[in-house]
């Protein structure tokens, strides 16, 4: 295990935000608590780590891999119209990417979600529904360990 990562520590505002799902071989999986919309982020596991060029060669092909795959999972499993991929930091300067999945019937489309509607908290019975599809959609070609 890499220094970086044995001082990885995830950003307040991700961990009180958001659910921890798992982990890829770089990253760290997180659902953004918010119901209004299918939104997942993944933050690598390395320390002091703001932009993606901060990351050695190899850990920034693996977070495009992770990055990818995830896109990729997450269009099927939830029959998205588009996904709307972020790295932006300007309020959580750990660098954390995006991955939400929009549908022309939800709340904000075509519009950008920020901010758009006050959040709704998962509730337990939601959020089993997303650990299912991700039990499944994400036993794949890359590793994944599901929280």
């Amino acid at each position: 295990m890499d220094e970086l990562e044995l001082e990885f520590e995830l950003h307040p505002q991700l961990a009180a935000d958001c659910i921890v799902l798992g982990d890829f071989p770089v990253s760290r999986l997180l659902l953004l608590n918010d119901a209004n919309y299918p939104w997942f982020i993944l933050v690598p596991r390395r320390a002091g780590v703001t932009e993606t060029y901060h990351l050695s060669d190899e850990d920034q092909c693996i977070l495009m891999k992770e990055s990818s795959f995830l896109a990729s999972n997450l269009a099927d499993a939830f029959a998205a119209k588009k996904m709307n991929i972020a790295a932006l930091g300007n309020v959580v300067p750990q660098l954390h990417i995006h991955h939400i999945v929009r549908y022309e019937s939800d709340k904000a489309w075509p519009a950008p979600v920020w901010g758009k509607f006050p959040v709704q908290p998962y509730t337990a019975e939601q959020l089993d529904d997303v650990r299912s599809k991700l039990e499944v959609l994400l036993a794949g070609e890359l590793t994944f360990e599901l929280h």
